[in-house]
């Protein structure tokens, strides 16, 4: 096993998860199995009650591990899928010792941060790496590890030391680090500061971790003699001083990387199996970059959310809307909504927001779509209903998740003549309750006691629009996150009104997916679809919602509707460019013109 440690200095956020994620994609492209840690050093044991404006949204995984949205870039860039386990906090580890403790595991011995909870780092990280994450069951050869924070910060310390013994433990031919900085240039000179940099790759050096590649974050490509003053005060040889600058698209990543000979400095420095065969992965990803470059049709989603103030509170949305505007050729943009400015109350409080919040709306979906993600809390969920509302009556492209709870309440005022249907959620007391908790949901504590993880939803109808984009499929299996379910005494009452519970899950008991008739593209989902989202597999309800954005939608389906029009862009699968198929799509568009 090879390991490869990601740390960061300076700032946090400075970008070591889409860096770690280009990392793994191109060792990936040689052929290798490659997985990925992200360590995280708050004591939570996990992402799950966080607000998105701590840390970004929350990611959920196949086995119901709610954890950090970086992830949801390993899983996208490397198209693989990984467990609650490959997301390891300070609180997993320190909740891991003190049961050992309590059951007597370490007979008697003061238990301590150096060894125990060091070795506890240890084994956790050599144990998971090992745990087969490509649909072939084969073991990893390379685990790239991310560890969150910056260097110095006080809570990372027992996981540095944990690396600075576990370099000797592996032996140097299998440990690598990487070291990610920063390289500001402020305005007022121009000029390329490198201090921040070496005085960063000194606090780790001095932490017993000295770096094997200094990858620097700037904005424009690093001049030679700022490359040869890192080396020079790093320790590290110019060609191990690699520049990420700010490029158009995240997808560029992996190939700057690989400009720079990374590939061949790991290849000498950890003995890696790399085959000499072209690299159909990179390849493929040079020409969605490339594609993405020309894109000239512009599509906009208004995106009617309560934490639009933090785009990553968002970050799987807005890639899974992205994978799919780059599929049919269109550029994205995103015109953040925030609910609660769509509400009568904001009305009376402020004026101006109120209006301009309705004229993003109007504006936006006079030719394009609305986009509902999901949400907890009463919080803006009545301007979701308005949008939701505004969608139905417009007939404009919409797609929601939120549970389904916002959708059924709003659809109940016309499917049952209730004004005041609600979810128990928002409203524990009202007499037309749409919405109801589950029965497995504990109120009295929020960590883990959703619905979550990979369930199957069985389709019950082949009149389904979403069942076609699927690839006219009998069951799909998806990602949940939720508490909350339709009032299923009350199905029957919506879909006399032409509101299609084309989705249930496998009891027949709860329903996943919602369609209305007569209706461009109206869909609801119980799941959450952008989790497995791939940049070369769009999310087929995210696809259908930009399609019917995009006046596409009717000439799609008349092709049969595969499950995208890329197949695949995995480099085993050997499949060709999907620009034919895109190009049929706009034949048949311009054809129906």
């Amino acid at each position: 096993m090879k390991y490869i440690l990601v740390t960061g200095g300076v700032i946090s956020g400075i970008g070591k998860g889409i860096i770690a994620s280009s990392v793994g994609t191109i060792l990936k492209s040689c052929g290798l199995h490659v997985t990925a840690i992200k360590i995280d050093p708050y004591i939570n044991i996990d992402a799950g009650t966080f607000s998105p404006y701590e840390h970004g949204e929350v990611f959920v995984l196949d086995d119901g591990g709610e954890v950090d949205l970086d992830l949801g870039n390993y899983e996208r860039f490397l198209d693989i899928r990984l467990t609650k386990d490959n997301n390891l906090t300070t609180g997993k580890i320190y909740q891991s010792v003190i049961n050992k403790e309590r059951r007597g595991d370490y007979l008697g011995k003061t238990v301590q941060v150096v060894p125990h909870i060091t070795d506890a780092i240890q084994e956790w990280v050599m144990r998971q790496a090992k745990v087969p994450v490509d649909d072939d069951d084969v073991e990893p050869q390379v685990c790239v590890i991310e560890l969150g924070g910056t260097v110095g910060d006080i809570e990372s310390m027992p996981f540095i030391e944990a690396f600075r013994q576990f370099q000797f433990k592996v032996k140097r031919e299998n440990f690598c680090n990487i070291h990610v900085s920063m390289v500001p240039q402020p305005s007022a000179t121009g000029e390329q500061k490198t201090k921040p940099t070496q005085n960063s790759v000194r606090e780790l050096r001095g932490l017993g971790l000295s770096p094997d590649l200094v990858m620097c974050r700037c904005s424009t490509p690093l001049d030679n003699s700022v490359k040869e003053k890192i080396s020079m005060f790093c320790h590290v040889e110019p060609e191990q001083v690699i520049c990420v600058h700010d490029v158009s698209s995240i997808y560029r990543v992996p190939l700057l990387l690989e400009d720079q000979g990374v590939v061949g400095y790991f290849c000498r420095r950890l003995n890696l199996p790399i085959e000499t065969r072209p690299r159909k992965m990179l390849a493929k990803w040079k020409e969605m970059s490339d594609r993405s470059d020309r894109l000239l049709e512009q599509c906009s989603i208004a995106l009617v959310g309560k934490y639009t103030k933090f785009s990553d509170s968002y970050a799987s949305v807005i890639k899974a809307l992205e994978h799919s505007a780059l599929a049919i050729s269109h550029k994205l943009e995103v015109k953040y909504i925030d609910s609660a400015d769509l509400e009568a109350g904001m009305l009376q409080e402020d004026p101006v927001k109120y209006h301009e919040a309705w004229q993003k709306l109007y504006l936006c979906c006079l030719v394009n779509g609305i986009l509902v993600p999901g949400g907890f809390g009463v919080r803006g969920t009545e301007g979701k209903i308005q949008a939701i509302s505004w969608a139905r009556k417009q007939k404009k492209p919409f797609l929601g998740s939120l549970s389904l709870k916002c959708i059924k309440t709003e659809c109940s005022a016309a499917a049952v003549n209730v004004t005041h249907a609600n979810s128990t959620e928002f409203d524990p007391e009202t007499k037309y309750p749409v919405v109801i908790d589950m029965p497995e949901h504990n109120p009295g504590q929020m960590g883990g006691t959703m619905r979550l993880g990979k369930r199957r939803t069985i389709f019950k109808t082949k009149n389904s629009i979403l069942r076609k984009l699927y690839g006219d499929v009998d069951y799909v299996e998806e990602r949940h996150r939720h508490r909350f379910e339709v009032n299923p005494e009350l199905k029957q009452h919506f879909e006399e009104k032409g509101f299609h519970f084309v989705g249930q899950d496998v009891e027949g008991e709860r329903m996943e997916v919602i369609e209305l008739l007569d209706h461009p593209y109206f869909v609801g989902v119980q799941y959450h679809p952008e989790f497995t989202s791939r940049p070369i597999k769009p999310s087929p309800p995210y696809l259908g919602l930009l399609l019917a954005a995009a006046g596409g939608l009717p000439a799609y389906l008349q092709k049969g509707c595969r499950l995208s029009p890329r197949e695949t862009y995995s480099d085993r699968s050997g499949s060709s460019s999907p620009d034919s198929e895109i190009a049929d799509f706009k034949l048949c568009s311009l054809a129906q013109e």
